[in-house]
Formats: structure tokens, sequence, C-alpha cells
């Protein structure tokens, strides 16, 4: 089998983060159609080929619909869109959404527990070696920024010892969203991935096979950053006029 090489940032990758951009930004609204592929090609300094690809992509992903012979029309990608564009709805032109960052650790707060009983229930017993140097990882790595990608392996073991596939790419996408937004979210995790005690419980936890304890003490990690992002975002209420 002969394999393409892969091109570091392709054109219609570009058209594609391009136009989600606007979508994700209002100025693209529901049932609003496209401009045509010829104008999205001149408007965007690309060949044509480029942009009929992208928007089969997004076609693909349900954010548009093409007819045949008509205009291309923007979906609500609240109802059609899936968790790939939540990179896009994090960092919408490069600044954190707070609003959004609750969403993913409201989330990380109602599936974590699952995961981590799931994984004290299947594989945690042969986990034991791995889940401990995970956690000595986090414990030895100084850097803010750096403890929290420490936790996210830690977690991403956790959800290898879970086995579930539908939790597997659930994870996956919430960690693509997720790891744009470390050094912004560096202050609100800071208290979590402090808490190695925590994440130690956890770990023997799952590797004792207590489904029981494993939820609970995924709950109390993961609580406290949904708790502290909750407090910044009424800090910023409080601020506004």
């Amino acid at each position: 089998m002969t394999f393409a090489k892969i091109e570091r940032r392709s054109l219609p990758g570009e058209v594609y983060d391009r136009v989600l951009g606007e979508l994700v930004a209002g100025s693209l609204a529901p049932g609003q159609a496209l401009p045509s592929e010829r104008a999205l090609a001149e408007a965007l300094g690309v060949s044509r080929p480029a942009v009929r690809e992208a928007i089969g992509r997004m076609a693909h992903a349900g954010l548009v619909k093409v007819r045949q012979g008509g205009a291309t029309t923007v979906s609500d990608f609240r109802r059609t869109g899936g968790l790939d564009i939540l990179p896009h709805l994090l960092l919408p032109g490069g600044d954190i959404d707070l609003t959004v960052a609750r969403s993913i650790l409201e989330a990380r707060l109602a599936i974590g527990p699952i995961v981590a009983g799931l994984a004290a229930e299947r594989h945690g017993h042969n986990n034991a070696a791995t889940l401990d140097a995970a956690v000595a990882a986090i414990e030895t790595d100084t850097d803010p920024v750096g403890r929290q990608r420490q936790a996210l392996a830690f977690w991403e073991h956790v959800v290898d010892a879970a086995d579930s596939v539908a939790f597997r790419l659930m994870f996956n996408s919430l960690r693509a969203a997720y790891e744009p937004a470390l050094v912004a979210l560096s202050t609100v995790m800071a208290d979590e991935v402090n808490r190695v005690g925590d994440y130690r419980a956890l770990a023997r936890a799952i590797t004792t096979g207590d489904a029981d304890d494993a939820r609970h003490q995924a709950h109390e990690l993961l609580s406290h950053a949904t708790q502290a992002l909750l407090h910044a975002l009424d800090l910023l209420e409080g601020d506004r006029p």
C-alpha cells in the first residue's frame, strides 16, 4: 500500500477554519446563504476546488446544507455540529470564551466519575504502575502548564482502562478543545493539578477495583476547577456595567 505525503497545512483546511470562524462569531447566521464558490475563492485568494472541498467538509460536519443547483446555507451549529468544533468556540479570535470553558469543565465533571468507575470495574488492577507513574509525573512537574499536561496524561490512562470507545472519542474531542487553552486556564486549573493527593487517592481506588470510591474521588477532584471557573465568571459578571 502506498500513502501520499501529508501536507503540513492544506488550503481547504484554511478555508474550512476561516468560514467556521465566521459561523462561530455569528457573522454568518443560521439559514443565511454562503457566498458562491467563485466569490469565496476571490475573497480568500484561493482556488475554487479548495473552496469546494472545504464546503464539502463543512456539509459532512453538519455545519452547512448544500443544495444541488441552489445556494449553500448555514446550519445552526449548536443543533447540528459535533464536538470537533469546540476548539473554535473556546478560542474565538484567539481569546478564551469562559462560558464555553465552563461547559467543557461541566462535561468533565459529569463524565469523569463515570469513566473512573468503569476503569475500576474493568482494567484498573492492570494499571497500577502506569497510574502511579502518572501521579508522580504530576507531582514532579513544577511548571503550571506542564502539570496540566501531566494531568491530561493521567486521565488518558484512566480512559484507556475504562475500555469504552465512546468515552475515548469524547475524551479526544474535549482534550483537543482544552489543550490550546492550557496557558489561559492555568490560574483556574492550578488548584486541581496541585491536588496530588487526590490524584493518588483516585489512582488507588481504580487499581483496587473500588468503583464507588473511584467515582467519588473523581468527582471531588474535578469539581474544584469547575467551582473556580464559576467563581471567575461571577467576578466578570460583577465587573460589567
